[in-house]
């Protein structure tokens, strides 16, 4: 299958465009009130500090890293997120599958980058949206009880992978870019998820895990698994 690139020459991913530029005059208004309306310049410098480090953990958060995976994408399970591995079992998938997978989970903390990528390379088979509530991420129950978007994957090898974006606490604006019968590929993005939460990956039975609990992830580069 022939590798497409879709990539945007950009720094911050486009979701979080209004934010910042709604944060910055925000601030900007606050601090700007603060300076000329107070003698005591303190308080401003001490506002001032604060809404730099917001601002700056805002930017983070937004970062649209321009990443290529480099390698041979063959029944290649890549990352699609950064954080860390939380979940690595093997579970009753009951939304799509209705049998055994094997999950793995990654957790996106405040710091982490959010954008999510495709996992694997192939055509989209189904695009589903669950409203739900938004518990802590990190909790096994979040996978089945928050709100959610799956998005099946077949690779061109016929195997079906579902990577399911998943709110948290926080998180509660899912964006996914998949569209049913579109071909996929690893090094594309799949979505985007504002603030804390996490994505699970369904793989079948008997796929080689090559992540152990709590390691760390990058989006696109890490390689995750591999399939029979």
């Amino acid at each position: 299958m022939v590798r497409l690139k879709k990539l945007k020459k950009i720094r911050i991913h486009r979701e979080g465009t209004h934010t910042l530029v709604g944060s910055f005059l925000l601030l900007l208004v606050l601090n700007a009130g603060l300076y000329f309306g107070l003698e005591c310049k303190i308080p401003f410098y001490i506002v001032a500090t604060i809404s730099l480090i917001v601002y700056g953990i805002l930017v983070n958060f937004f970062r649209c890293p321009i990443r290529l995976f480099g390698g041979d994408t063959e029944k290649v399970v890549v990352a699609p997120a950064d954080g860390k591995v939380v979940v690595i079992e093997e579970v009753e998938e009951t939304e799509y599958f209705h049998d055994r997978r094997i999950m793995v989970s990654i957790f996106m903390s405040l710091v982490n980058v959010h954008a999510n990528w495709y996992p694997v390379d192939g055509t989209i088979k189904k695009v589903g949206h669950q409203n739900g509530k938004f518990m802590k991420a990190w909790l096994p129950k979040a996978s089945t009880d928050n709100e959610r978007s799956m998005v099946v994957i077949e690779t061109p090898e016929g195997v079906e992978v579902m990577a399911r974006q998943i709110a948290g606490a926080m998180a509660r604006r899912i964006v996914t870019y998949a569209e049913p019968g579109e071909e996929c590929y690893i090094d594309e993005h799949m979505g985007f998820i504002k603030f804390g939460s996490r994505v699970d990956v369904y793989l079948p039975l008997g796929t080689e895990i090559l992540v152990k609990l709590g390691q760390l992830t990058t989006g696109n580069q890490t390689v995750i698994a591999k399939l029979k």
